[in-house]
């Protein structure tokens, strides 16, 4: 049984891991803030719940569990929020998505109401 759960832990680092590497290769390579940051908040955050899962799975250690469980729910819980805030904040202060974006209902919501 101890061996099974170490090739899942495995196969979960492994996932978590590629999860994290597409995260950064969407934040060095998309065009604007807005595309890297979902990038970064959607594959950062669950490759860092794939490992966190890892943790707990291979952890002896009640307190390490809980630990690792109650930071894959933090992330769950504050990273769109956090993802949402920024977005709103970085629109305010008038940075506009890039020119092939294709879809801006921000600017057409704004408009409407002005």
């Amino acid at each position: 049984m101890i061996v099974i759960i170490q090739y899942l832990a495995a196969a979960l680092i492994l996932v978590g891991s590629i999860f994290a590497l597409l995260a950064s290769i969407g934040v060095l390579r998309l065009p604007d803030l807005y595309t890297r940051m979902h990038a970064a908040s959607k594959a950062g955050a669950v490759g860092a719940g794939f490992i966190l899962i890892a943790i707990a799975l291979l952890s002896n250690d009640i307190p390490i569990i809980l630990r690792a469980l109650a930071g894959f729910f933090f992330l769950l819980l504050t990273t769109p929020v956090s993802a949402h805030l920024l977005a709103q904040a970085s629109w305010r202060a008038g940075y506009k998505p890039a020119a092939s974006t294709v879809i801006n209902d921000l600017d057409a919501e704004i408009q409407s109401h002005s």
